[in-house]
């Protein structure tokens, strides 16, 4: 019934602003940047040779060839060419040109960068359980379509071609997905969202409101979507998800009248009658309760 629904995938599409962005780089050691903390997420991709990430907290990890580390919520970090470079060095941005490989001769690291910015007012449950850094070893059989994605990008990049401003954002789009995806593959059973898109009646019951979010749900009507009682689900979905069935569901929906407001000029009905409210006055103060703001004051906000 909502087989054409993916609740991850819509999950991205909500929070995330503007367009991704990537540059290849060339770095011969003895070489260290800082990256400064912003507001979305980054990812590092290496190429060719090796390289080390430190973040604030003493963590270190050892990136090779076809490693990624993903950084979901764009916290602050450092790479180096070895662990024994200082990196207490001027801040380079994600999109810093790449620099000349002929000024060095150590070692030579080829890395793909890149950054999404994503919108942090009210990030989604699943996002906020991603760690700060996640590392994706490249070793050969795991996650074969994060490394197709990777090829494709790397390819892209390395060498201009007809039609290059559209794929690279749509691979950019398609590898946040891909890195997403291997780190859910990766965790152990257990709780929270990582455990709740893979159980088959609180997923039923997430793909309905995700599929639907204006239909008059209650919870004995996704109770019976999901083939439990009412009893059952409402206790199994609070579980996992963090919160019951319909706290969710109006959280989702003022998350999406907020996507609507920003991205249209439909009327304040249109947009109440789309996330499920007849009446305009309802909307508003749903709205008002989760924003701070009505919808009308959103809207100008956005718009200045």
């Amino acid at each position: 019934m909502f087989a054409d629904v993916d609740v991850v995938s819509d999950v991205i599409s909500a929070m995330r602003l503007g367009k991704p962005h990537s540059t290849r780089t060339e770095r011969r050691a003895p070489w260290a940047v800082r990256h400064e903390p912003f507001a979305g997420a980054g990812f590092h991709l290496v190429l060719e040779g090796t390289c080390w990430l430190t973040t604030p907290d003493g963590t270190r990890i050892e990136l090779r060839a076809g490693d990624v580390a993903f950084l979901p919520h764009g916290g602050a970090h450092a790479l180096a060419g070895d662990p024994t470079a200082p990196t207490e060095v001027p801040p380079v941005p994600l999109t810093a040109p790449s620099d000349d490989p002929d000024n060095d001769t150590g070692p030579r690291t080829v890395m793909l960068c890149g950054a999404y910015l994503m919108d942090r007012s009210w990030p989604h449950p699943l996002l906020r359980e991603l760690p700060d850094l996640v590392h994706l070893p490249g070793g050969l059989g795991r996650h074969q379509s994060l490394r197709g994605a990777v090829e494709l990008l790397a390819t892209e990049l390395a060498w201009p071609r007809l039609g290059r401003d559209a794929v690279v954002p749509a691979l950019l789009d398609a590898l946040l997905l891909y890195m997403i995806r291997a780190w859910l593959e990766d965790q152990p059973e257990g709780s929270g969202w990582t455990t709740a898109v893979r159980d088959p009646a609180v997923r039923t019951a997430l793909l309905g409101i995700h599929s639907t979010p204006g239909r008059q749900w209650t919870v004995a009507s996704l109770g019976e979507l999901a083939g439990l009682s009412r009893a059952a689900f409402a206790r199994r979905f609070t579980s996992l998800v963090g919160q019951p069935p319909l706290g969710y569901l109006t959280w989702w929906r003022m998350i999406l009248a907020a996507r609507l407001l920003r991205a249209s000029d439909a009327p304040l009905r249109s947009v109440a009658a789309q996330v499920g409210y007849t009446s305009e006055f309802a909307f508003g103060a749903a709205f008002k309760r989760q924003h701070g703001l009505t919808p009308g004051a959103y809207r100008r906000k956005g718009t200045t």
